[in-house]
């Protein structure tokens, strides 16, 4: 697999300008600690990539060339996050017979470090979400649904912090208003609870008591509406604490992450990349040691 065929440099040097940047002298200094953060969304039980029929993606995407390039990347990078976006169910008869077992079994194995939850992941009910969580071998992450009084109670977590090389990262997810988008019977007494405000709660606690160094916020709230509903623009605007927004839900294929300025003046990076694993996406930040300012860079890679 030639590896210059399908890389597709999205932000090098912009993102540069966008987050202040770093000299170059810094980064040549071993006070600088490199995290690779690599995403996907909306893969929708595509095992297989498309078949070979003419259509515009055809052979891309499946599990078997992600889980080639995701490993050929860990080879190189010593401290890596894998990471989801929601709707990993539904789209291929994969999930009609098995019911997400062979999904979560697979990211097992690719070795994904957290997941949020996306309205397809209901597709089986509760009953059947829970069912296959024993599957997985990384958390479900999302701090704006109430599964109190469901059989999820306690199945999720709000975020999570990952130590890698001396850098604490935290991950927190938020997810879509399930109303009139997902059957009641499906999602049951889960509340819907305001994303943003316990974003920033979860977000507030990461940086503060944590002491996390970054923050990544896993949502499948969407990228852009027309309409007043919540998307990951209007999000970033009202965050407080969070550095990255990796999104889901609306399939956006983007060529280039869009910097938004939060509640506070600050950028906030947002990616997505598309449905289906067509695309595996990856960020490269590099921290100073005792600095504020942070390098990077994001590549947006085409699993052929």
């Amino acid at each position: 697999m030639d590896r210059r065929k399908f890389l597709h440099q999205t932000a090098a040097t912009a993102s540069f300008a966008a987050l202040g940047g770093l000299p170059m002298r810094s980064l040549a200094s071993p006070k600088i600690t490199k995290l690779t953060i690599l995403h996907t969304n909306d893969v929708h039980s595509r095992i297989d990539p498309f078949p070979m029929d003419g259509s515009r993606n055809q052979g891309l995407g499946g599990v078997a060339r992600r889980s080639k390039l995701i490993d050929e990347i860990r080879a190189q990078e010593s401290n890596l996050l894998l990471l989801d976006s929601g709707d990993i169910f539904q789209g291929t008869p994969y999930f009609n017979f098995f019911g997400g077992e062979l999904e979560m079994k697979l990211m097992s194995q690719m070795g994904y470090d957290a997941s949020t939850i996306g309205n397809h992941d209901f597709d089986g009910g509760l009953d059947g979400l829970v069912k296959q969580l024993p599957h997985a071998t990384f958390p479900f992450i999302n701090c704006n649904y109430d599964f109190s009084d469901t059989v999820m109670s306690e199945k999720a977590i709000p975020c999570k912090v990952f130590n890698k090389s001396g850098l604490r990262i935290g991950v927190l997810g938020v997810g879509i208003a399930l109303h009139g988008l997902v059957p009641l019977k499906l999602y049951g007494d889960t509340r819907y609870l305001d994303p943003v405000v316990e974003a920033n709660k979860v977000a507030s606690h990461l940086r503060n008591e944590e002491k996390c160094d970054y923050v990544i916020c896993l949502s499948h709230l969407g990228y852009k509406y027309e309409n007043a509903q919540v998307d990951d623009i209007k999000f970033a605007r009202s965050s407080k604490y969070i550095d990255l927004i990796l999104g889901g839900h609306t399939h956006t294929f983007m060529k280039e992450p869009h910097f938004i300025s939060n509640n506070e003046n600050k950028p906030v990076m947002i990616n997505q990349v598309g449905w289906a694993g067509i695309v595996l996406g990856r960020i490269d930040v590099m921290f100073e040691k005792n600095a504020k300012n942070r390098c990077v860079t994001c590549q947006n890679q085409v699993v052929r």
